[in-house]
């Protein structure tokens, strides 16, 4: 396999936030170390949010301490765990972990910004400037996801030069990635290879993410498409789990199975065990009594 692509799991964070099962502390750590056990490196752990706001993320602090602390010395070198923070406030209860990455989160339409996280997009860049500030002090990296780059659910069309106007000041904010966001699944991948075409000409485009929710069923092709523009990061769910409980309409990211067997068709290497993300896929499938929605775990299991 002469090319590889990185695949950030998004499950525990984005992917459980939607959905009305609560899985309990020990369950998500058990959950997290199988996907590391199938080969997943990079992985979000949780969010440092209200649990009042996102009931779903209480208990976040546990399952990253407990997830770290049983990893090996020799294992911790290759997870690249993270958690999401909307504020200081979050920031602060960050600190109190072994994370040693964190992602801040801004929206390319005023509504959704204003549903999402309840301020405009200039406040929302506000509240990021004292976690930058925390963030390198303490030596923790800031990963930056822009959502709703594709469309909003309230507003339509979002114009292309206010994405690629607000991803350049995450990045030079700090953030050493900016993952694109289609938070409703409506991009096409002509879209796809419009809006970043644009912005590989102001962001390095190692610097740059593709996150795609199938509300559609065009996930897939917009990865293909943002591949060969160059991307080799995508954001992925196990199963399919997720959706945004500010985006109505719309379905789970992408599922990390799907994905996966895409890129090893291609010959194009991911180091995921597809065996063992389909085991993981019956076991979650088993505990939230629902089957999941990716293509590849049903057909595998047929």
């Amino acid at each position: 396999m002469k090319t590889k692509v990185t695949i950030v799991e998004v499950g525990l964070r984005d992917g459980l936030q939607n959905e009305k099962f609560q899985l309990t502390t020990e369950q998500k750590v058990q959950f997290a170390h199988k996907l590391i056990d199938a080969g997943i490196e990079r992985i979000e752990l949780g969010a440092f949010v209200r649990p009042d706001w996102i009931p779903q993320m209480a208990g976040s602090k546990d399952v990253i301490d407990q997830v770290l602390q049983a990893t090996t010395p020799k294992t911790n070198k290759k997870i690249q765990a993270a958690a999401l923070v909307p504020n200081e406030r979050g920031m602060q209860d960050a600190l109190e972990t072994k994370i040693k990455e964190i992602a801040i989160f801004a929206a390319a339409s005023e509504s959704f910004s204003k549903k999402n996280i309840n301020c405009t997009i200039e406040e929302s860049f506000e509240r990021f400037v004292p976690v930058m500030k925390l963030a390198k002090k303490n030596k923790i990296k800031v990963r930056g996801y822009l959502s709703t780059c594709f469309g909003c659910p309230y507003e339509g069309n979002v114009p292309e030069k206010k994405v690629v106007e607000l991803a350049k000041r995450l990045y030079k904010m700090g953030c050493y990635e900016i993952s694109i966001g289609d938070t409703i699944g409506v991009a096409s991948p002509a879209q796809v290879e419009s809006l970043f075409k644009k912005l590989k000409k102001v962001i390095p485009v190692k610097k740059l993410a593709g996150h795609f929710h199938d509300t559609r069923g065009t996930a897939l092709a917009n990865i293909y498409a943002a591949y060969k523009l160059g991307v080799r990061v995508f954001d992925t769910s196990l199963g399919g789990l997720g959706g945004c409980p500010y985006a109505p309409g719309s379905a789970g990211n992408v599922a990390t199975e799907d994905v996966v067997y895409m890129f090893d068709q291609m010959k194009i290497k991911t180091g995921i065990d597809l065996k063992k993300l389909i085991k993981t896929n019956t076991w979650v499938s088993t505990l939230m009594g629902k089957e999941l929605p990716s293509r590849v775990s049903k057909a595998e299991r047929n």
